[in-house]
């Protein structure tokens, strides 16, 4: 009799996917069916870790088993990966929450890339925790001020914020916590720490540390595949490739500003709708952002995301 049945992808590297039937940890590898996709989603990968799937082996004595079919998603991050590209990548699916790793300097973590990011997460019903890490590093006033109004910007907008270090363990013991009987992605810009924060999570996982690139103060790619790892402290984690941009899908010019909740909270106030929150009379959105209750630095954001994808639709 031929062995079927459901599972979720905890690694993938191309072609080929490892599989494992949740919360045992037992995986196994299959290959996907030569079709199949999901509907209405136009991706360069058809399925992604976290995804859960059918499965079936062709016979008794078969060591690969062919997925058959995709489940429903509960939510996912979904990228493009420019900005003038009509194609779209999926990082991961079925998300407990996203850890947004970010760093102050070595390498620096762009305010516009975490706010897309975010959206992204908003969009796509996911859960977003940011994570400051090398906190150890900052220790002259000028770093620490930096610090503080990232996480005045990112509380005020709604946003769970953790400083961490990977070096000197603070703040790791919350995050583990966080972690357990549940799904979480690690996710940031290259160089920030996701490998040795999850070396710092578990000391059993090993995954690949890199370096930073003097030259351009990037850091050099390490993680090559998305891949699922359990932790000994219970729970799953994902670790993914070192991110350089972050290319918004599907999100038209009229959906961006209710993707920020600090616009959410008060653009019922707006005398016209919908309102664009540039230069309508009587704004709401503007309005707050004039009396310090929305960030310069997040409406900054809105506008540029609201240009390009007036430009480019």
């Amino acid at each position: 009799m031929k062995k079927q049945g459901s599972a979720t992808i905890v690694k993938h590297t191309g072609s080929h996917y490892l599989l494992s039937e949740l919360p045992v940890w037992d995986p196994f590898p299959a290959v996907i069916r030569g079709k199949l996709r999901l509907e209405g989603l136009k991706t360069t990968n058809p399925v992604a870790v976290g995804d859960r799937v059918e499965y079936a082996f062709d016979s008794d004595n078969a060591t690969m088993a062919t997925i058959t079919r995709i489940l429903p998603r509960t939510n996912g991050i979904i990228r493009k990966s420019t900005n003038l590209s009509r194609e779209s990548h999926i990082l991961a699916a079925n998300l407990d929450r996203v850890f947004l790793i970010v760093t102050i300097i070595l390498p620096e973590t762009k305010l516009a890339f975490v706010d897309r990011f975010l959206l992204t997460c908003e969009a796509y019903g996911v859960r977003p925790v940011i994570l400051v890490n090398k906190m150890d590093l900052y220790v002259e006033d000028c770093l620490k001020e930096q610090v503080e109004r990232f996480g005045q910007i990112y509380r005020e907008a709604g946003y769970e914020t953790i400083e961490i270090s990977t070096r000197n363990g603070s703040g790791i013991d919350r995050v583990r916590e966080m972690c357990r009987d549940s799904v979480s992605l690690f996710s940031g810009a290259s160089g920030v720490g996701k490998s040795s924060l999850l070396k710092a999570l578990d000391p059993s996982l090993n995954p690949k540390i890199g370096d930073i690139s003097v030259s351009h103060l990037q850091g050099r790619h390490t993680t090559t595949f998305y891949e699922m790892h359990p932790l000994s402290s219970g729970g799953f984690v994902i670790d993914t490739p070192g991110i350089r941009g972050f290319g918004l899908v599907d999100i038209s010019a009229e959906e961006l500003s209710t993707y920020f909740p600090e616009m959410m909270r008060v653009m019922d106030g707006c005398r016209f709708k919908p309102c664009t929150h540039t230069h309508e009379p009587h704004c709401a959105v503007k309005q707050a952002l004039d009396e310090g209750r929305i960030s310069p630095e997040r409406y900054s954001s809105y506008l540029g995301m609201l240009e390009e994808e007036t430009k480019y639709r």
